[in-house]
């Protein structure tokens, strides 16, 4: 497969821009773009000229999902090119910058900050770096998709699988037989997708993530080509592992909550990820909540005051993820 590999200080490391062409069709695609951002623009432009080509000969660009660093730049490729950007309907609203839409991530970020016990110092710091990160680029004008579509594109057959958990709107794209598939930030090769706060419109995020990876390993694909960093040569068994992982760290949670007392979710973030900065100010709370969520649902722990308190100790045998 090829890619073109982005600068990315900020998101899990360096991310993948996926070239497909068929010159004899003159048909060339994009899967995710990268970050508006100078350095990015460079090292994507640099990767189309290295293999013949410009952003002018984009005919269609897939996102995986609307996080700045996979969608950034797809507005400004469009208006160079008049490619259709393809996303999945979920995330269409965001992609396209539509007001109600944005308006209503910001509102119910500050609603759960609160919920979460940010403090207000770190409230500030997380608003200063939204505001000096400056990696948005132009809205694209959207066509939305949703599970089961094919896309055509690039001369390759791509059909839509969605996998919320990360994103209300990520998707995995299996590539033509189904061996492979490009899957954004539902597997990454090194880290764990965040959960909870990298979406604060997910409702039920960890329950919805866990229904991803069980997905993603019934599909069992031989290679997935993740949106950051290298390709996952065995997707099943990194999906089996991340799943060993929030069990793990919900057991971990449930164990805390019984040592501590009641706490909210900064708290316990506090306790699993130590000081936190930048874009983790909203990821670490977030992962917390989204397990201190899933074990309220499971009559694990209640909510109550602002706090989670444990309500029953888990049978060892019990599946609580």
């Amino acid at each position: 497969m090829d890619r073109i590999s982005l600068g990315n200080d900020e998101f899990e490391g360096r991310n993948n821009a996926y070239v497909l062409a068929d010159d004899a069709a003159g048909e060339l695609a994009l899967v995710d773009t990268g970050i508006a951002v100078d350095p990015v623009r460079t090292d994507l432009r640099d990767g189309l000229a290295n293999r013949g080509y410009e952003t002018a000969d984009i005919d269609a660009i897939v996102l995986t999902h609307f996080h700045a660093d996979h969608a950034g730049l797809a507005g400004e490729i469009q208006a160079e090119s008049g490619a259709t950007v393809y996303v999945h309907e979920a995330d269409a609203p965001l992609v396209a910058g539509e007001e109600d839409a944005v308006a209503a991530v910001e509102d119910r970020r500050r609603e759960l900050l609160a919920e979460w016990g940010v403090p207000e110092d770190a409230r500030r710091a997380l608003l200063a770096f939204f505001e000096s990160a400056e990696i948005e680029g132009p809205p694209a004008e959207t066509t939305p998709v949703e599970d089961g579509d094919i896309l055509a594109v690039g001369g390759h057959r791509l059909e839509t699988v969605h996998a919320p958990g990360h994103a209300a709107g990520l998707c995995c794209f299996e590539i033509d037989d189904g061996d492979e598939a490009f899957v954004g930030d539902a597997l990454l090769p090194v880290y764990t997708p965040n959960v909870g706060g990298a979406d604060v419109r997910v409702d039920r995020p960890l329950e919805k993530y866990v229904g991803t990876l069980e997905r993603l390993v019934d599909r069992d694909y031989d290679r997935a080509w993740p949106g950051h960093r290298d390709p996952i040569d065995d997707p099943t068994a990194r999906a089996e592992t991340i799943l060993e992982h929030h069990r793990e760290r919900a057991a971990t949670i449930v164990e805390f909550l019984a040592d501590h007392g009641p706490a909210d979710a900064w708290t316990v973030s506090s306790h699993l990820f130590g000081d936190l900065e930048g874009i983790h100010i909203l990821h670490g709370p977030g992962e917390a909540y989204a397990h201190l969520d899933h074990l309220r649902h499971e009559g694990i722990v209640a909510f109550e005051d602002g706090k989670y308190r444990l309500e029953r100790e888990p049978d060892a045998t019990e599946p609580i993820v």
